[in-house]
């Protein structure tokens, strides 16, 4: 309601908004039958995702973008979300973000450690990238001397997992019906943070610290009066301190994510970093190829509520600079502390001005048991999707 009186306030004009989107059919094939009873083999879904902006002469501006869709085969992958809903008050000294928005930290490719804003949506896709829209209100003050951002977070967003059906799952399925917190206020506690960020010279870098309701939860087995065991997503309250750093020499692109938090176990250090080297216009093909390289570290070892906890990442991205913008990002993982491994392929093309195909496809190599990946050895799969933008 304060968005809505606050939006009125600021013009008397007519309201002009600007409507952007894509709806999409995707298919997803997987090799091999399923891994655990329950689990549908193969899937289709459509999704949906509109984008409503309007912006006044001053600078400030409306955006809402609400998320659907559709699964055929994963209950808990058929949902809906607003990613965005938030007014942007624009003044000389100060930005002012209120409502539900996106923010993402970090420069790393493979792991994104600092990141801790939004809440990651794993139903639409296990790489982390995708996020849920988190309630805030948002303070950036931007100076001469550095960029300060503060956030108030009254609303905590909890992870989503696949249900019994989806794939991509553990044996174990997880409950978020029954999530616990460790705060009395369950998701109403509220959560703050600060960040400083600035550019200089050929460095980038951005310092911040979180205090309030962990993203990542620790999955705890619990069994039903039937005897069924499911593992509960146990919220803790966390302080995280993170630095990410990315500097370019030339043709390469150094980058640097950290963090240190407490409260959820044992205090721990975690980190990733790597290079980019990039090769432009190959052979004046027009075609530009970057290697990349990373090394990802967490302390905690196998207690680690991530999969990367001394892990190598290696891979490839080519632009072919084309009328298409055709993109293909190549990368394989290998445990340092054992033999699992995997590869994954990301590629897209444009067929026209509103069309896109994306095909993308996820292979595990090796996974032992004890491995973060042993779950998912039979998903390896072919994902493609065809977007109609507007």
């Amino acid at each position: 309601m304060i968005i809505i009186i606050s939006f009125f306030k600021f013009t008397s004009r007519p309201l002009a908004f600007e409507l952007s989107g894509y709806i999409a059919v995707e298919g997803r094939l997987f090799f091999h039958d399923a891994q655990f009873p329950g689990q549908e083999r193969d899937s289709a879904s459509l999704a949906l995702q509109p984008e409503f902006y309007h912006e006044w002469e001053n600078g400030s501006s409306f955006l809402f973008t609400p998320f659907g869709r559709l699964d055929s085969a994963d209950q808990e992958r058929s949902h809906f979300d607003i990613r965005e809903l938030r007014y942007l008050w624009l003044r000389d000294a100060w930005e002012l973000r209120v409502g539900a928005a996106k923010v993402f930290w970090g420069v790393t490719e493979f792991v994104h450690l600092v990141d801790i804003i939004n809440q990651t949506d794993l139903v639409e896709d296990i790489d982390g990238e995708e996020k849920l829209g988190q309630p805030m209100v948002n303070l950036t003050i931007p100076g001469r001397y550095g960029v300060l951002d503060l956030f108030l977070l009254p609303y905590f967003r909890e992870r989503t997992f696949p249900g019994e059906k989806g794939r991509f799952r553990s044996r174990l399925v997880v409950d978020t019906d029954e999530a616990e917190y460790e705060s009395s206020a369950d998701e109403y506690n509220i959560d703050l943070a600060v960040r400083y960020s600035n550019t200089i010279g050929d460095w980038d870098f951005g310092f911040y610290h979180f205090h309030g309701t962990g993203r990542e939860p620790t999955l705890q087995s619990k069994s039903d009066t039937g005897e069924n065991q499911t593992l509960v997503p146990f919220y803790e309250q966390i302080d995280q301190t993170g630095l990410d750093v990315q500097m370019v020499k030339g043709s390469w692109l150094f980058k640097l994510e950290t963090l240190y938090r407490t409260g959820q176990g044992d205090d721990f250090f975690a980190g990733a970093g790597g290079f980019e080297y990039s090769f432009v216009n190959i052979a004046s093909s027009g075609i530009d190829l970057g290697l990349i390289g990373e090394w990802a570290y967490d302390e905690r070892g196998d207690d680690a509520t991530t999969a990367f906890d001394n892990d190598m990442m290696a891979g490839a991205r080519l632009a072919f600079n084309d009328a298409a913008s055709t993109e293909v990002l190549a990368g394989m993982f290998q445990d340092l502390d054992g033999d699992g491994s995997a590869v994954s392929v990301e590629s897209g093309r444009r067929l026209s001005d509103h069309w896109k195909v994306t095909l993308d496809a996820l292979f595990i190599l090796d996974s032992p048991e004890g491995d973060p990946l042993h779950d998912l050895r039979k998903d390896d799969n072919l994902r493609l999707e065809l977007s109609y933008y507007f």
